[in-house]
């Protein structure tokens, strides 16, 4: 099992940043790809950003590319998400994931979440 827990949210102006972090435990943490998806009220959950086992490749949304940066610190057992320029529409929960690969296929780990807010 992976236990992952959120950290870095709060309330921001517009334009400002942010840094999230999640630790990661139970499991040896360069041997699974992480990554961030969001939930905002009344909507779904959706894809944030990824990056893989080494951090050699990430992967964003197109609504945050070029203004959110994922990143991990594999000998810290952590997966950061950098957020700026932020916008009003960027209010969510944010939850990190992990993709752990096991003998029967890959299982979605969740974090509990951890709310960030952008103000106008």
């Amino acid at each position: 099992q992976v236990q992952l827990v959120e950290s870095g949210g709060g309330l921001v102006q517009a334009g400002g940043s942010l840094r999230l972090s999640c630790a990661a435990s139970g499991r040896t943490f360069s041997t699974y790809a992480v990554g961030w998806f969001r939930q905002a009220p009344g909507k779904e959950r959706e894809f944030v950003a990824a990056i893989s086992r080494g951090g050699g490749s990430t992967y964003y949304a197109d609504s945050v590319k070029g203004r959110f940066t994922i990143s991990r610190d594999n000998a810290k057992n952590t997966v950061y998400l950098q957020m700026n320029s932020l916008k009003p529409e960027d209010t969510a929960v944010y939850y990190c994931y992990a993709e752990v690969l096991y003998g029967m296929g890959i299982s979605k780990h969740w974090g509990q979440g951890t709310q960030v807010t952008v103000s106008s």
